[in-house]
Formats: structure tokens, sequence, C-alpha cells
């Protein structure tokens, strides 16, 4: 993989626009993507997406501006149209930036791991795993009648300069892999999926499950839906697993803090100080991979050119900060934390999460079924939504009864819906065990961000919705 360091070529074009202050950012982002499906190759393509982006701040107001093509001269005009719009601009303008808050910035060279090995591993020895892998989950039983499977992975290299000191090289590879497969039975018809998403090597990517296990489970998934039963629905006492966990997380609470959507209005706002959830929840959204490596959201600077720390967002059930940009920050007279994020070199940065989850707490799984004297125990994050007002509704993949400490069978149909503050607040228990367990696929808010969310085995209280068999 050719290596270059775009940050001298920035730097020379920042001098020669001196002048208020300009921020540049050249982003280079390949992609290769594979997808099988009942036995056949749907899907064999690599695409690259490479340019600058500029922004400026001129009489308080923005100006953006993008060129695709990496030289001078070309970045030059694009300050100058960034600052012609700024220009325009200003005169409807009726709130300022006036000046950005001074911190700490980015110099330097950033690399995740898995770089160098997955650009250097063959296209066709990934198809031949893709291929190897849709074909067992269609062949698991009788019962199934097709079967896919995918692959992608994107390389993204970012060189980011700043008239007020930021100098950052970095790079970093994002991998996915997906499965799925449909069962069938009596005219009936499920389906079973697993997906898995990572900042870094395969290690990172298979490290709960490897490929083989996750087309069994998806497999197995879809035949034990044929047969499951129904629960009763109404607010019950629920196991929520780490991927149901970071799904409220990151949908329902993280959205709501991000200082953005804080000002126009969300639940959480002026909530500062305030106890948003029980003393056993702290809430976090790092730019690092906590725990263990491999957090799909995870990056060394933002594309401000701020380093990402790890913002705690609720302590002990307080809500002590919001997710803020440099513009966010200055309104809100704190520093930066390092969530301003772009999916594309003609992208203006937004305040997006990185990876958001809950930190862990000492009670093991076996612990809390066993305690649990009526309840569900939920597993698996499928659709949902959520809004402003941090109200939620998720579907789950497994549902599973438990009755005086023991766990029935598994059930289907089962979401969850409620309030997201409410569920914090009705915690009781933390399990120890930690998971990143969202990391594939993307999260949107204007343009697409790649994000990771998780947490603990959390005991809680939801309403549950279902329906009799």
């Amino acid at each position: 993989m050719t290596e270059f360091d775009p940050t001298q070529l920035l730097q020379e074009a920042l001098d020669r626009k001196a002048g208020g202050f300009v921020e540049l950012r050249y982003h280079k982002k390949r992609s290769r993507a594979l997808a099988v499906e009942k036995g056949r190759v749907e899907t064999a393509q690599v695409t690259e997406h490479t340019g600058v982006g500029v922004r400026v701040l001129v009489d308080g107001t923005w100006g953006f501006a993008s060129t695709d093509r990496v030289e001078r001269a070309s970045i030059e005009t694009a300050v100058d149209q960034a600052r012609a719009a700024a220009r325009s601009s200003a005169r409807a303008r009726t709130e300022r930036t006036e000046e950005l808050p001074r911190t700490a910035l980015a110099r330097g060279r950033f690399e995740s791991a898995g770089v160098r090995e997955l650009a250097d591993k063959p296209l066709a020895e990934t198809l031949e795993l893709v291929l190897k892998m849709e074909e067992e989950a269609r062949g698991a039983s009788a019962a199934i009648q097709s079967a896919s499977a995918a692959y992608s992975e994107v390389f993204e290299e970012k060189g980011i300069v700043t008239s007020d000191g930021a100098r950052a090289w970095t790079r970093l590879v994002r991998p996915e892999f997906r499965v799925s497969a449909v069962a069938r039975k009596d005219g009936e018809i499920q389906r079973g999926s697993e997906s898995v998403g990572a900042t870094g090597g395969w290690d990172c990517l298979f490290r709960a499950h490897g490929p083989e296990a996750l087309a069994e489970r998806a497999a197995a998934r879809a035949v034990d839906l044929l047969s499951a039963g129904y629960p009763e629905g109404g607010r019950t006492k629920v196991l929520l697993s780490p991927s149901l966990v970071g799904l409220l997380t990151h949908e329902a609470v993280g959205h709501t803090v991000e200082a953005d959507f804080v000002r126009s209005g969300s639940i959480a706002a002026g909530k500062l100080g305030h106890r948003v959830a029980s003393e056993r929840v702290t809430l976090c959204d790092s730019g690092r991979s906590e725990f263990h490596d491999g957090a799909g959201g995870s990056l060394s600077v933002d594309d401000e050119g701020v380093p990402t720390g790890n913002t705690v967002i609720i302590q002990d059930g307080v809500l002590v900060s919001y997710l803020h940009d440099r513009e966010s920050a200055a309104r809100f007279g704190v520093a930066p934390t390092g969530n301003a994020r772009a999916w594309e070199y003609d992208d203006a940065p937004l305040i997006r999460m990185r990876n958001t989850y809950i930190a862990p707490g000492d009670a093991e799984l076996e612990e809390l079924i066993a305690s649990m004297e009526d309840g569900y125990l939920l597993d698996g994050a499928a659709n949902g939504q959520a809004d402003a007002n941090g109200e939620f509704m998720f579907g789950t993949r497994e549902a599973y009864r438990i009755v005086k400490g023991k766990k029935g069978p598994l059930l289907r149909g089962v979401n969850i819906s409620g309030q997201a503050f409410d569920v914090l607040r009705s915690v009781d228990r933390v399990g120890r065990e930690f998971r990143w367990d969202l990391g594939s696929g993307h999260c949107g808010k204007g343009q697409p961000a790649k994000v990771d969310a998780g947490g603990p085995w959390l005991s809680c209280a939801v309403v549950l919705g279902g329906r009799r068999a």
C-alpha cells in the first residue's frame, strides 16, 4: 500500500493563503467489497474517493469548499471559494462564531493496526472465504432456502492542517463481514443473520467468533425461529445483551447529547449536573477502543485536528458532558471533545459519536439469570428507531423467558420500547462481561459515519411487545 503524507502539501497551501482561520483536510478512501448469494458472486468491486476539503471562518461565519485535485493550486483556489462563500452567507447570519476555543491540537502520525495486513491480503483469498461461508450457511439445514455472505473493507488516509496548529496524518482500515440465511417451513419464513465490524485486522474482526461460527449461528437462528413461540407483552424486567445495550446507548442516549441536537432542544438540554440514570450507570463515548482492541468507530484524531480521548457523558448516573466539535464547545464555554467527523473529503464535519458504551460492573451473566424471578433475556440488536426525546423502539433477534432463575426456550417477534433515561434509571445490576457489538453498518445523520457501541449485560425494565401464539 503506497504511503503518502499530504501534510507538507497542505501546509504549503496554508502558508500561501494565510489570514484568519483555515482548515485543510486531505481524505483518501479506498473500498473493497465482495458479496455472494445462492452460490453466485453478486458484487466484486473496488472504489476510491480522494480530495481535499477546505473550511474557513470569516466574519464569524463558516465557508466550505472542496477539490478532487490534490495539488497546491487547486487547494488554494478552494480556499478562495470557501472564503467567498463565507462572506456571502455572513450577511444573513444572526448568530456568529467569533473565535474557536484554544485546545491542544494533534501533531504527528497515527496509524491503526491491520492496515498493512489487509492491504496485502489478496482479494481472491477473501472471496474464497466469502463463498465458503455462504455455502456453509446454505447447507446447514434442509430448511434453509437461501443464504448470503458479504465482506467489505475501507482504507482511509487523512491529513489535517489548521492555521492554529494542527498537523496530523492518520491511516486506518475498517473491515466488515456479514452472513444471513433464510429458512422456510410450512409456508413460514424466518431469517437469521450475523454481522461484525472493526477497526483493525482480522484478529479484531473475528475476536469473538470466527467466520464459520457466524455462518453456523445465522443458519441455526433462522431454523430455530420457525418453531419459536411468542412472549407476553407489557412492562417487565429484562436482561439486555451488550448489543442491545449498545443500540440503546447510541441511538436513544448518544444522539440526545450531541451538542447540535442539544441546542435544538433534545431531552438532554439543560440537564447537566442532573441525575438521569441509576448510580450504577457510567456512559462514555471514546475515540479509543476501550477494554479491548477493534471497536468500529475508533480514530486517533477527529476531522478538526482534535485528539480523540474518552468523554464521560454520564458519571455514576449524573449527566456531566455533551459531545462537542470546536464550534459548539465555543458556544458552551467548554473544551471540544473530538467528535467532529466528515464522511468524505467533500463533506463538512458534523458532531458524531465514535465508540459509545456503558462501563462494565461486577456481576456474572449466570448470576444475573439466577437472580431473576420473572423476566426475559434479550440478545441481538435488530432494527429500530429513536427520537430526540429518548423514546425508542428496537427489535431483538433472540428472546428467552426467565422464570425463577431458569432460562426457557427461544421466543420470536420480540421488540422493546420505552424512554431511554427511564430505562437507565431502572438499572439495578450491571454485568462484568463487556463487548463491542455494533461495529457493522453505519450511523446516519445527514451523512454516514462508522461507529461502534456496546457494554455489559444490564438488568433493567422495559416495555416488551409481542403476541400470543
